[in-house]
């Protein structure tokens, strides 16, 4: 017989409020807007020797440092081909053809994405959450990132227990 275990953390205060823009194709380029984003996150493994697969308060507590570090902010892609991002005298500048937005810096936060979709931001938000988890007896995380009511993207990563 075979036994597997998770840990599911969802809470109300797992939100943050950032605003963005996507590219769709070469040539799209959504208007500004924002989102009221919420995160939940499945962690699944082996038990370690305390009977958890993950501290629960740990795992709340990470994730919410993590979600504290988006909200209010602007949310901007470093790595996509067609946005220029550049930090210039305190001020964020981005570029997308011919148009230009300006923003304080200390009001963006600048990822190492080519989007800023909600499957990426949930890919990234997972990725900081790894630097942090003891994987040791982990084998799978995922995080979800619904960016509107009903509208859910996750990012599943497969890691190995040894």
């Amino acid at each position: 017989m075979r036994r597997t275990y998770a840990v599911d953390l969802s809470k109300d205060h797992l939100v943050f409020s950032a605003g963005h823009f996507i590219t769709i194709g070469k040539d799209l380029c959504e208007r500004l807007h924002g989102h009221n984003y919420r995160v939940a996150a499945r962690v699944e493994g082996r038990l370690d020797d305390n009977g958890f697969v993950v501290d629960f308060i740990a795992l709340r507590d990470r994730l919410q440092r993590i979600v504290d570090g988006l909200d209010h902010r602007m949310l901007l892609p470093i790595e996509h081909p067609q946005i220029d991002v550049r930090v210039e005298n305190g001020e964020v500048i981005a570029r997308f053809d011919d148009r230009r937005w300006v923003f304080p810096e200390c009001e963006c936060v600048l990822l190492p994405l080519k989007q800023t979709t909600a499957e990426l931001l949930a890919h990234w938000i997972g990725d900081q959450l790894l630097e942090w988890l003891p994987t040791e007896n982990l084998t799978r995380l995922i995080i979800r990132v619904e960016e509107n009511f009903g509208q859910w993207a996750s990012c599943e990563i497969h890691l190995t227990a040894s």
